[in-house]
């Protein structure tokens, strides 16, 4: 067991930033390689960052969703396949609290910041292929499940099942080393390469009826309907995140090794004025989502610490929020990590350097939720004034 870490946020920051420091060193070279990003999830356990979400009577950090949400977006401008277990890690502690009753939640938070637990996930409610039986002592899950991000090295897992009978969506939080789970290695996509976002097999897995996530349960209230915003608020913070890191990249690239193109008036690649017009251009997109992420952020704290109060106007403004945050970190991220070649020119994209990691990762992230249909909500918002309807993914 290890001692508890108490932090403030300049120490939570700073112990990020020296972990990215850290992940960045080796980020090229786990990219080729993929599977699991074991050392660095080690790493992450042993700097109570696990902590940081969990209230401070559970022996957790107290950090609010905002300072949660830095850490993810530090992480991203390194290594997003990082930033994407850790937020999802967070994001299934904040899963239990919101469809779970407080005497089943407590006791998972507080083991989690005493053992520095790491949380992966097996729910995907879109696969529909394990299917729970009920027995005398709960349920029992078998089946198959898709895009199961960090559920390999993990030490708890939120799993999902369709009731055999009633076809109704159930939701567990089941210890990962149960008799019956296996996880396979088995993600292969070019990008996200290290968020083991495999596939699950369940085997007979046993289900105690406390372990169900009943009380009030998903999309029970317009509080438990936070949790596909918050979902929506990491990817938002990834994407900005590898917006910055390949702005930040390309332009040590251009200052450092670039070369001016032989019709240019400059010197060097750094004071060509069409090199310039772009590099202003890149700002101007990426202060934008900064503004846009900091304020669906700071709603969905405000949303948060509403608790049991908050009301189905007040979550639709901050899936508003959130949605419109989503779309520009999307657009600005392929944007960038894309055309930001332009002005690094031609030896950027040498294969041993692999800046297209960058696109790699936010093109396969954003495909997993398509931006047409969040622009379809925010156009019924802008024109007929009607607020995203809550489903598991908005």
């Amino acid at each position: 067991m290890s001692a508890h870490v108490e932090f403030h946020p300049a120490a939570q920051n700073e112990t990020a930033r020296v972990l990215a420091a850290q992940f960045a060193g080796s980020a090229v070279e786990r990219d080729e390689k993929g599977g699991t990003p074991k050392a660095e999830r080690d790493a992450i356990r042993a700097s109570g960052l696990l902590a940081l979400s969990i209230p401070r009577q559970y022996g957790g950090t107290g950090a609010s969703w905002t300072e949660t949400l830095d850490v993810v977006r530090t992480f991203a401008r390194v290594d997003s396949s990082i930033a994407h277990v850790f937020g999802f890690h967070h994001l299934l502690l904040a899963t239990v609290q919101l469809f779970g009753r407080p005497d089943q939640w407590e006791p998972w938070l507080t083991q989690t910041a005493q053992n520095n637990w790491f949380w992966g996930n097996t729910l995907n409610p879109l696969d529909t292929r394990t299917v729970a039986q009920r027995t005398d002592t709960g349920y029992v899950f078998s089946g198959r499940k898709s895009f199961c991000s960090g559920a390999l090295d993990s030490d708890m897992l939120v799993a999902s099942g369709l009731d055999s009978e009633s076809r109704k969506l159930l939701i567990a939080a089941i210890p990962t080393a149960r008799a019956g789970i296996t996880l396979n290695p088995d993600w292969n996509s070019f990008g996200q390469r290290q968020t083991d976002s495999g596939s699950a097999l369940f085997e007979n897995v046993r289900i105690e009826t406390n372990e169900l996530l009943l009380d009030p349960g998903p999309l029970s209230t317009p509080f438990a309907c936070l949790r596909p915003l918050l979902a929506q608020l990491i990817f938002a913070q990834l994407f900005l995140g590898i917006g910055e890191g390949v702005f930040a990249e390309m332009k040590h690239y251009t200052r450092h090794e670039s070369r001016p193109w032989f019709k240019s008036p400059a010197q060097q690649a750094s004071k060509d004025p069409h090199v310039l017009r772009h590099y202003g251009e890149f700002w101007v997109e990426l202060e934008s989502v900064r503004l846009l992420a900091a304020r669906a952020v700071q709603m969905f704290d405000a949303a948060w610490a509403r608790g049991a109060s908050l009301d189905e106007t007040e979550r639709g403004h901050v899936a508003v929020a959130v949605a419109t945050a989503k779309v520009a970190a999307t657009r600005v991220g392929l944007d960038l990590s894309s055309r930001l070649f332009e002005v690094a020119g031609a030896r950027a994209t040498h294969g041993a350097l692999r800046l297209d990691r960058f696109w790699r990762n936010l093109r396969v992230q954003t495909l997993h939720d398509p931006v047409d249909y969040k622009l379809q909500e925010l156009g019924e918002w802008a024109v007929n004034d009607e607020l995203p309807t809550p489903s598991f993914y908005s």
